[in-house]
């Protein structure tokens, strides 16, 4: 499909797209960029097929696509090393949860022959790293695939073909749209999800009582979303900050009104929250975005 490819950052998703292209035969040359030397540690000690580049100045000539799989807060830094790898016909994109900001930033710092077409792969864990890297992770999950008014229609096509042929269903959105929509779905959760550790760890300390030795489902599933790469989500909620806002305020107001039910023991309200929940959970497991499993699947 390619002769060359560069992966900017092998961590999770830059690891399993590295895998997923060398099951799939995605390339004839695969370069990685990284900078961590456990990361280059790790991928050279699994022995993947791909040249790692230690110094971003070696020159690559005619480079197909550019995956960048790096924190949202290096971009500009690392549009400044890859530049001399890319032309006209370079397809750069990424792997990002938040768009419209950091997309701003780039085409305003970038040249304008450029193709950017920004994508969002749904997968990934709380964990992080080349060694947890699956050449199965894409597999029938959603890749989101920015397509605005000024997208290079020919590579726009190329790119979908990428994402689809490692695994991927693919859906086009806005800029707007993808991160109005991942506020709710995704943003928000992980941070209900840092809140309610940091809610438990204070009431640990407030009582003076062992509540972790005592953790039930509930938390535990908190502080696995809760145990993800800090730095990737506090770069997500800094630059998707005005749609959280707008969803924690609503988060907050729904939580009123719950505390309102309890409070006076409106029994029939309650249960009809809950009752629309479960028909959500039904929802999400017949669009094959979860199994329909105790305990989730995990064993």
């Amino acid at each position: 499909m390619f002769k060359k490819i560069l992966i900017v950052g092998c961590g999770l998703i830059g690891s399993s797209i590295l895998r997923a292209s060398i099951k799939k035969k995605i390339s004839k040359k695969i370069y990685v960029l990284e900078k961590s030397k456990i990361h280059i540690k790790q991928i050279k000690k699994l022995r993947l097929n791909c040249e790692i580049l230690k110094d971003p100045k070696k020159r690559i000539t005619n480079v197909d696509m550019i995956i960048i799989c790096a924190h949202l807060s290096e971009y500009l830094k690392i549009f400044k090393k890859i530049e001399k790898y890319i032309d006209k016909n370079t397809i750069v994109t990424d792997v990002g949860s938040a768009k419209e900001k950091v997309s701003g930033e780039i085409k305003t710092k970038i040249k304008r022959n450029i193709s950017w077409i920004s994508s969002h792969p749904i997968a990934g864990s709380e964990v992080s790293g080349p060694e947890f890297g699956n050449e199965k992770l894409f597999s029938g999950k959603w890749c989101v695939l920015i397509k605005d008014k000024n997208v290079n229609k020919k590579h726009l096509q190329i790119l979908t073909k990428f994402w689809t042929k490692i695994g991927s269903n693919i859906v086009y959105m806005s800029l707007k749209e993808h991160d109005h929509i991942f506020s709710i779905t995704s943003h928000i959760p992980h941070l209900v999800a840092y809140n309610m550790v940091k809610t438990a760890m204070n009431f640990e300390k407030k009582k003076k009582s062992n509540i972790v030795k005592f953790s039930a489902g509930g938390l535990r599933d908190f502080t696995r979303t809760a145990a993800s790469n800090e730095i990737m989500w506090k770069d997500i909620f800094l630059n998707n900050h005005k749609n959280i806002t707008k969803g924690i305020d609503l988060f907050i107001n729904n939580m009123r009104q719950i505390k309102k039910l309890i409070s006076t023991k409106n029994e029939k309200k309650l249960i009809k929250i809950m009752q629309e929940s479960k028909k959500i959970r039904k929802k999400i497991v017949s669009a094959k975005q979860d199994v329909n499993l105790p305990d989730f699947g995990r064993r």
